[in-house]
């Protein structure tokens, strides 16, 4: 094994009570000497995405939260609403670690996996938000020669979900995609994904900033949810594009209905064949986030000829096969700073997550707005 004298290294610790209260607190975890086919990462960098907040979070009410104590005794409450407690039920009185993607340097490696001491790695896996993580090497991504933890801290979620929704577009025999909260790091590098491969892809976004931001790097097709000629415009940029499936991050109200409506105005229009139950385009709206809480709402003017399901990029991994799950990871890593490089507006340590009023800046999921966590900064 490799020299290593870290014993112990602090942690993320989310809770959620049974009385409905969340508590986020620092935990100081012994370090185990790695296995084998085990490697130790010194954790570097490890983004806050919007797919962490779940777990981190619980639903809570963090706009109230609360903490107490200091240093490693900090802790932060804030009350969970009981329409989220019924969510939580699998996990409750149960002390979590949080954090699904990072990247650091081997500092460790067992008999088997000597070769990557002083790599510099990414991993997938989860309990990122930690200053030293063990691993199996078969599951680390090695860092291209020169690229920082901080250039590879999101190269898995963002990224693969990203090239995901495009295989599963070609899979599933569909031509041009639409994107909702589309000014998102995974939306911006899914435009350059789109145009380095010449897919058509409407964007939707809500306000001018973020359309601005999104025409500034190429993209054609930028629509605002919020202009009163939304509905009219989507359409028409549906019949230009002919896209039948969309990804849709925002999930509750009714934008989802929204586009598959649309979908089937644009088959109408284009004078495809009708019957009485409406066209017979077939319409797939994949919903893979929750920005929108709230009850997704769907008015039935689309027909039957739809699809509505989640999206989760493991699941579509495993689908896809090893072989081209490897093929998509190889391509993040020959782009990794140019089109799948990721921006970050703050860095915060271990103990800045806790701060109320950053824990509840990060929540807010605000496209621009993106959080690193250094697990060593002080």
């Amino acid at each position: 094994m490799g020299a290593d004298n870290h014993t112990s290294g602090l942690q993320l610790r989310t809770l959620v009570k049974a009385d409905g209260t969340l508590e986020l607190s620092l935990a100081r975890i012994p370090t185990p000497a790695p296995g084998p086919d085990e490697v130790l990462i010194r954790v570097e960098a490890a983004p806050i995405n919007p797919s962490d907040l779940g777990l981190l979070v619980g639903g809570a009410d963090v706009s109230a939260a609360r903490s107490s104590g200091a240093g490693e005794a900090m802790k932060t409450t804030a009350s969970v609403p009981p329409a989220y407690m019924r969510a939580m039920a699998a996990r409750i009185d149960q002390s979590l670690p949080a954090g699904n993607e990072g990247a650091g340097v081997v500092i460790g490696a067992g008999a088997n996996a000597q070769g990557l001491m002083g790599k510099t790695v990414a991993l997938f896996g989860g309990a990122m938000y930690s200053q030293y993580r063990i691993a199996r090497a078969a599951d680390l991504l090695v860092l291209p020669e020169g690229a920082t933890a901080v250039d590879g801290a999101a190269c898995f979620v963002n990224p693969l979900t990203a090239l995901a929704m495009v295989e599963c577009m070609r899979l599933e025999n569909h031509t041009a995609i639409v994107h909702t909260a589309a000014a998102s790091n995974l939306g911006q590098m899914l435009v350059k994904i789109c145009l380095e491969d010449g897919v058509p892809l409407v964007n939707i976004v809500r306000g001018a900033a973020p359309a601005d931001l999104l025409r500034g790097i190429g993209a054609v097709h930028v629509l605002d949810s919020s202009a009163p000629d939304f509905q009219r415009t989507l359409t028409q940029a549906l019949i230009d594009t002919g896209a039948t499936v969309a990804f849709d991050a925002v999930g509750g109200g009714r934008l989802g209905g929204q586009i598959l409506a649309a979908m089937e105005a644009a088959a109408v229009r284009k004078g495809v064949n009708l019957g009485r139950y409406g066209s017979n385009v077939f319409k797939q709206l994949y919903i893979y986030g929750g920005l929108d809480p709230s009850p997704t709402e769907l008015s039935r003017s689309f027909g039957f000829a739809f699809g509505i399901n989640g999206f989760l990029l493991m699941p579509f991994l495993e689908r896809l096969g090893p072989g081209g799950a490897e093929r998509l990871r190889r391509r993040v890593v020959d782009n990794l700073k140019t089109t799948f490089a990721s921006h970050y507006t703050r860095e915060i340590s271990l103990f800045e997550m806790l701060q109320p009023e950053i824990l509840a800046s990060y929540d807010k999921k605000a496209t621009g707005r993106k959080f690193l966590v250094r697990p060593h900064k002080v």
